[in-house]
């Protein structure tokens, strides 16, 4: 434990909850929540005798000492050299483009070779979140898809990302590989999102009850029964994109979950080769948590999309030799 804080109630703070006066005091960081475990771990006390009660109430002139638990590393989190193209980097958080076929955070399957271990080997300022040593993962990119993400180094990063995400004032747009052209040039799908209830794997737009999903598309290039299409979204569903381009009839080069196979053989051989949904979050803009400086970032999309595009370009224009 830390040498501690000492708060006085005063009057306004008289007969609240432990935990909800001392979040007062604290500020922010740690949430409420947060507190109320830590003074169940024995990190608070109340003039001068240990309290574990999250809920005891607190009385004008009590004294409540707050000594914050040391930030621990968790042993199941391992640091690993894996190379990373940084895009920005201060004491408060790290922007990144992330590679296709790098997995974001450690779960059953993948519990070494992540976004998370590669981010514990590169940052040496990590200051904690909830306790721990470990980046704040504010969102998150699908193993396969490509692109820009930013990732909170300490808690009062993480809480203040987490709020604009929450508020959908992050810019985020992403460029996508579809087999099949929308008819219109530019459009708006705002669906319901939830779990597919005939595979729990995978999400649905035809759900009962879900929560809204809203994406702003356009054409940037028709590919003569393909076409490149630009994403904005208003909010970020887990697979939000590639479920609004299948709905709309323009399923993703390369993907195996929502895509259909492609009639045409060549486009079948192009999404063989990506071996990856054709999708790369291409820019990430928001507000600098600490600073509050409009920060935005832009990565082109990575060398795999770049070939796809490229087959795609060469049919087309063999198709339409004369």
């Amino acid at each position: 434990m830390t040498q501690g804080r000492t708060f006085v109630v005063d009057q306004d703070r008289d007969g609240g909850r432990l935990d909800s006066v001392l979040a007062v005091f604290v500020g922010g960081t740690p949430s409420r929540s947060q507190l109320a475990r830590q003074i169940g771990e024995g990190a608070v006390a109340l003039n001068d005798a240990p309290c574990l009660n999250a809920a005891r109430k607190v009385r004008r002139g009590d004294r409540i000492l707050w000594r914050e638990p040391e930030v621990v590393a968790r042993p199941d989190l391992l640091a690993e050299p894996i190379p990373l193209s940084v895009l920005f980097e201060d004491e408060h958080l790290i922007v990144i483009d992330k590679p296709a076929g790098l997995v974001v955070h450690p779960a059953a399957g993948h519990q070494s070779g992540t976004l998370v271990n590669a981010l514990l080997a590169h940052c040496q300022d990590l200051r904690g979140i909830g306790g721990e040593i470990r980046p704040g993962i504010v969102h998150r990119l699908d193993r396969d898809t490509s692109g820009v993400m930013v990732v909170a180094k300490h808690e009062a990063a993480l809480n203040g990302l987490a709020a604009d995400f929450k508020r959908h004032t992050i810019e985020r747009v992403y460029e996508a590989l579809t087999v099949g052209e929308p008819s219109e040039s530019s459009g708006r799908i705002a669906t319901l999102h939830g779990r597919d209830p005939n595979d729990r794997k995978k999400f649905s737009v035809r759900v009962l009850h879900g929560r809204s999903a809203v994406t702003n598309w356009s054409v940037i290039e028709r590919l003569g029964g393909a076409a490149r299409i630009e994403a904005r979204l208003e909010t970020g569903r887990t697979h939000q994109v590639r479920l609004h381009l299948a709905a709309l009839g323009c399923s993703l080069f390369g993907d195996a979950v929502y895509g259909k196979t492609p009639r045409n053989v060549a486009f079948k051989e192009i999404g063989r080769t990506l071996a990856r949904q054709a999708l790369h979050a291409r820019v990430l803009g928001f507000k600098h948590p600490a600073t509050g400086q409009d920060l935005r970032f832009e990565a082109p999309p990575p060398a795999d999309f770049s070939a796809a595009l490229a087959a795609i370009r060469l049919l087309l224009a063999t198709k339409d030799a004369p």
